[in-house]
């Protein structure tokens, strides 16, 4: 087993939650953290990889075979549909700062301090 899709996990990781911490506007912020969330996609895939592996459908195939594991593939659509609808959801919440408050800067929105 390789170790370099680990790292290109921790990779992206790494380069979404810098332009996470380092954004100065909300819907840059939105895009980061979906960056940073496919990096869950990466290590899923990995994890649930084998060299030589088919698609595990039995039908077709000797019982002996190697497959991927289904349940990791499973794991990894339902990641990118929970994703996307958190995606959406952020967004719409930073379209509604925007119609309210004018701007998308966290810096600027002084009406939510405490």
């Amino acid at each position: 087993m390789s170790v370099l899709p680990f790292l290109v996990a921790g990779w992206i990781l790494l380069v979404g939650m810098y332009g996470m911490v380092t954004s100065r506007d909300l819907v840059h912020a939105v895009g980061c953290l979906a960056v940073a969330q496919s990096s869950t996609y990466v290590l899923l895939l990995s994890v649930g990889f084998r060299h030589g592996g088919t698609a595990p459908v039995y039908s077709d195939i000797p019982t002996n075979a190697r497959v991927v594991d289904p349940v990791v593939q499973a794991l990894a659509l339902t990641d990118v549909v929970v994703g996307a609808t958190v995606t959406a959801l952020l967004l719409a919440l930073a379209l509604q700062l925007q119609k309210r408050h004018g701007t998308v800067d966290p810096d600027a929105l002084d009406g939510l301090r405490g």
